[in-house]
């Protein structure tokens, strides 16, 4: 059966690098690009029996962790690798807190990442050289904030990304091409499911899953 790995990152090298790894590790797969969290919702809906996902932290409409949380939740059955710039590892700790089978730095040899994809793919855990001892002792990062935001259906996710864009609800209607008064309903629903009472709650909410949410450190916290 031929293997199907979603590769989402808005660097058109990188992927070119995450394909040529994919080829190696699984000269078969078929392999389906997308360049944003909105086009990787799509591609997940189009192939829900696909084999993994390869995942830039950093996308257009992506808040950090917000799209492997939300990953996770919805599509608990598929592996998710964080494909990440950052090398501290409090962003690998948090990463594999939130759900990721692995995490994989952008700037690991091409042998590296291959031999990451067919572990992950083969039902393992993977992380760069001694890394999971240092991780092992480090304090577990899951927020309460996060299994809430796992219970947000697609379109709820993608009217909180909006929301956190700054959109209003008629620009969300259109984007979305529904009424005003169905992102209305979407709104309130989020709203209930998150805990918060206003568009501005909401979006402090989701800077908890920033990667850098104080800009001064990758600490998370």
């Amino acid at each position: 059966m031929v293997q199907q790995i979603i590769i989402a990152d808005d660097h058109p090298l990188f992927r070119a690098a995450l394909r040529q790894a994919v080829s190696e590790a699984v000269p078969d797969a078929e392999m389906v690009e997308v360049d944003s969290i909105k086009t990787l919702q799509a591609a997940v809906e189009r192939h829900p029996d696909a084999d993994l996902v390869l995942l830039d932290l950093n996308m257009p409409g992506a808040h950090g962790f917000s799209g492997l949380v939300f990953m996770r939740g919805q599509y608990p059955g598929l592996p998710v690798v964080v494909v990440s710039g950052s090398e501290e590892l409090q962003v690998m700790r948090r990463s594999i807190d939130y759900g990721a089978s692995g995490f994989i730095p952008k700037s690991a040899p091409l042998p590296e990442i291959t031999e990451a994809i067919r572990e992950v793919l083969n039902g393992e855990v993977w992380l760069p050289a001694g890394v999971a001892e240092k991780l092992d002792r480090m304090q577990a990062d899951v927020t309460d904030f996060s299994d809430k935001l796992a219970s947000l259906t697609p379109q709820q996710f993608r009217v909180l990304g909006m929301l956190a864009e700054g959109l209003l609800n008629k620009q969300i209607a259109y984007d979305l091409d529904v009424s005003e008064a169905t992102v209305k309903a979407h709104i309130t629903a989020v709203f209930r499911k998150l805990g918060v009472r206003n568009r501005t709650q909401a979006v402090i909410a989701i800077q908890q899953m920033e990667i850098d949410p104080s800009d001064t450190s990758l600490s998370g916290r």
